[in-house]
């Protein structure tokens, strides 16, 4: 098994001038390959780790996979890639698509919300689920907490699926923010949970565009960051009734979209 933490000499300054030999502990970025039947389909920056889960997340958010019975077998090599196999008959939609992400920008193949609406996604009910006002800066703490590869090395990005009640159920780390949300997802598609209706997303960082697509091609109805949502990520989140909810900070937050859905 690949490892997520890397040990590296440093030279370390004080604040007094002084120059230290060290070591320190830094995240790992290494290339994945996603393979979809005989296609290579994408090449992203991850931290190792979750691999099969990060391609079936990135398919199922591109439209390329829509349930476990269209899959015959997954194998991950040492290598670095992840070969997904369909059952006899399926053809790959990939629509001669081919992806390369960086851990920083992610992957979408959706350039627009209109892109994104004709896929066939639709409008979250309105109102529900409802989420307590109260427990919102909660969320980035419990975050925090179980960001196990952050605390060693405080350079990871960290996404988490939540229940309305607040309860932490899937966290993923990587050093994309993309590939951290793929990884949450492709557990839930493992495990047959999707479409994830009555769940929040919180994310350790900014929101885009692809994230809002990501959550809305999920179900995702509630949408929280620690930082900024983009322009069209809001846009997205007004057009498909996503609540998102972003700078939340030292008990304060900003709500950009769907506050319909919060309670006091």
């Amino acid at each position: 098994m690949k490892r997520n933490i890397l040990t590296v000499p440093i030279q370390k300054i004080e604040s007094s001038g002084a120059s230290l030999r060290a070591q320190d502990l830094v995240a790992v970025e290494e290339p994945l390959q996603i393979r979809l039947g005989e296609s290579d389909v994408a090449i992203t920056m991850r931290t190792p780790g979750h691999d099969r889960e990060l391609a079936l997340g990135f398919l199922y958010t591109e439209g390329m996979l829509a349930s476990l019975d269209q899959i015959e077998d997954v194998r991950v090599d040492e290598a670095g890639a992840v070969m997904v196999s369909l059952v006899a008959g399926l053809v790959p939609d990939i629509d001669a698509r081919r992806f390369y992400v960086t851990s920083s920008c992610g992957i979408c193949g959706k350039a627009s919300i209109d892109a994104l609406a004709a896929s066939g996604c639709a409008m979250m009910p309105a109102g529900q689920p409802k989420l307590a006002v109260d427990l919102v800066p909660h969320f980035p703490t419990r975050l925090r907490e179980a960001q196990a590869i952050f605390e060693h090395t405080g350079g990871l990005h960290a996404a988490g699926l939540f229940n309305t009640a607040g309860e932490l159920l899937y966290l993923r780390e990587d050093v994309g923010r993309h590939n951290a949300v793929d990884k949450l997802i492709g557990a839930a598609f493992l495990e047959g949970r999707l479409p994830l209706a009555d769940h929040v997303l919180m994310l350790s960082g900014r929101i885009s565009f692809e994230l809002v697509q990501k959550a809305v091609t999920t179900g995702i109805p509630i949408v929280i960051a620690v930082g900024a949502p983009s322009s069209l990520a809001i846009e997205t989140a007004l057009r498909f009734g996503v609540t998102l909810i972003g700078f939340v900070r030292g008990g304060h937050f900003n709500v950009y979209a769907g506050g319909d859905r919060l309670i006091t």
